[in-house]
């Protein structure tokens, strides 16, 4: 009886003392933190009252909290209150305006891109269009951001826009309706082959599963008994749509992903709670580098069940979830609770942002730290660095005079001298400019000229002068002259070279001046390596089971 009260009160002290420790360690860090913050009080007082010039509060607020919240991982963030609607637009892709993309260019606001059957379109309202005016008030000289909220405004409200455009001497007014916008997550969808429909997901707000399963149900009803899931580029949003969407092609109560966090109730696991439309039907799911979040928990939930096939490229790891609190001010904080987990219970999560270099930086976790996990036939995968496809493809590199001409809108500018000049075009899938085109292309580019200066030739550059430094250069300038010769910037010359790359960027943003977003999407499926291996795949039954180990799965069953 006494070794058991001695036992009993040892354990008691033992307890007692944890407990000690643990609430000594609460009551330093709960001082730390109201020292720090008296810290940050005095010193914004006297920075206010005795700095030698007035500052702006409102920049060394956003300042103080970009440092503070720098430490974290790129997705914790502070939202202010008039970010919180653009914010929320794209949780929903709804908002009330007038339909269109505006963008900044030599200080002046143009419509880069309208959406079709939208107010903006149905007005008149054309690419490249330059915007002076809104409701009366000049908006010549102010900033995208702020011409965005004047466009924007309550449903059913008037505005009326004056514009510049090109070939017309005087400005053009606008009067029309603003109406509530649903920006379409669901792009393009259609059959791409005998028997194979395509879905192209754009992003997952709250309406993503809503479309995919009305265009999986339209293309079944067109013959479809296989299907391309298109992720490509999809950044992710809703986590519960990703959980939607997986309900689709799998059973009710699968458990899809799971969270664990600090708090108990960011530990959560989330099932599948529908019938599905069709388990049977193959499936490939396309990926890329920027196939993220919500996008990787759809990958890689589907191919850790053995339901899809993952064909594309590796994509980008993001295994973190963020949620919101709202903040004073009506600002909101954004910030990373948990990691999710797929069912073969891997985290995709490519970067660890707790372990940082002397310089701050973080780096991708090797693949020879990351852990072999099993899809439930069997087969392996890991963790870490993203969803690796099942069929690993590259795209092909553009040129870098090709991006170049992109940025400095040389394709937007042509397309839309092409669109004043031609009252049609073929259809998106057979549309193609000509000789003539092109060439006109050429000269319109030397017209205006562009800064083209070869990477390799600065690199060709520096490379001299650090030889010549090091006193090597004499030994070797035969066949650094002969090198150098060969690097050729003529820019007539690589407008030829590169005219494939080329040629695509300019029919592209022609097709979207005629046929919006769904035609630009139809345009770019041709020529597409991602989409042909997939059909491949489809129409290929023996190597579409093959890839998922169905096969071995049927033995075991045995």
């Amino acid at each position: 009886m006494k070794k058991t009260i001695f036992k009993t009160i040892m354990l008691l002290s033992a307890l007692f003392s944890v407990l000690s420790v643990n609430a000594s360690t609460t009551e330093n860090r709960q001082h730390k933190i109201a020292k720090y913050f008296d810290v940050l009080h005095y010193m914004f007082r006297d920075l206010d009252a005795y700095y030698v010039d007035s500052i702006d509060v409102d920049k060394v607020f956003e300042a103080s909290i970009g440092g503070m919240l720098s430490v974290f991982d790129p997705y914790t963030s502070y939202i202010p209150e008039e970010e919180v609607s653009d914010f929320k637009y794209m949780t929903t892709g709804e908002y009330a305006g007038i339909g269109a993309i505006i963008t900044q260019r030599d200080g002046k606001i143009f419509f880069s891109e309208p959406y079709e059957n939208m107010p903006a379109q149905k007005a008149g309202l054309l690419f490249g269009d330059e915007i002076l005016s809104v409701d009366g008030e000049d908006v010549r000289g102010k900033d995208v951001s702020y011409v965005s909220d004047k466009l924007r405004g309550r449903p059913n409200s008037e505005i009326v826009l004056e514009v510049r455009r090109e070939g017309v001497k005087k400005p053009i007014k606008f009067a029309f309706t603003r109406q509530q916008i649903v920006v379409p997550q669901v792009v393009y969808y259609g059959m791409v082959a005998e028997k194979v429909g395509y879905i192209y997901l754009e992003s997952f707000t709250d309406k993503a599963t809503q479309e995919v399963k009305q265009a999986l149900l339209d293309l079944k009803k067109q013959g479809a008994t296989s299907l391309v899931l298109d992720l490509r580029e999809n950044g992710g949003g809703l986590m519960s749509e990703a959980v939607s969407i997986c309900n689709l092609f799998v059973d009710k109560g699968e458990e899809i992903v799971s969270t664990r966090g600090k708090a108990k109730s960011d530990n959560r696991h989330y099932k599948t709670r529908s019938e599905a439309v069709d388990t049977q039907m193959p499936l490939v799911v396309l990926i890329s580098g920027g196939s993220a979040s919500s996008s990787e928990i759809v990958a890689g939930a589907l191919q850790d069940l053995d339901r899809a096939v993952i064909v594309g490229e590796r994509s980008y790891g993001k295994g973190l979830v963020q949620a919101t609190r709202e903040m004073p001010a009506s600002g909101l904080l954004k910030m990373t609770t948990a990691k999710y987990y797929i069912p073969s219970g891997r985290c995709i999560q490519a970067v660890d942002y707790t372990h940082r270099d002397e310089n701050g930086a973080v780096s991708r976790i090797p693949d020879s730290l990351t852990t072999v996990f099993h899809t439930r036939h069997g087969r392996e995968v890991r963790d870490g660095g993203g969803i690796r496809p099942d069929v690993e493809l590259s795209d092909e590199t553009l040129s870098n005079l090709s991006v170049k001409l992109a940025v400095n809108h040389f394709y937007f500018d042509f397309a839309n001298d092409y669109f004043r000049q031609h009252p049609s075009i073929a259809a998106p899938s057979d549309f193609r400019i000509t000789d003539e085109d092109y060439q006109a292309f050429t000269q319109f580019v030397l017209n205006k000229g562009v800064d083209y200066d070869l990477q390799s030739r600065k690199l060709m550059d520096r490379f001299k002068s650090m030889l010549q430094q090091e006193g090597l250069y004499d030994e070797v300038r035969d066949e650094f002259e002969a090198l150098d010769a060969k690097l050729n910037s003529d820019l007539a010359a690589h407008l030829h070279l590169f005219r494939e790359d080329i040629t695509r960027f300019i029919e592209s943003s022609i097709v979207l001046r005629y046929y919006y977003q769904k035609g630009e999407h139809e345009y770019m499926l041709r020529d597409d390596s991602f989409l042909e291996k997939a059909i491949e795949l489809l129409q290929n039954n023996e190597k579409y089971f093959s890839i998922l180990n169905v096969d071995n799965q049927i033995d075991k069953q045995k």
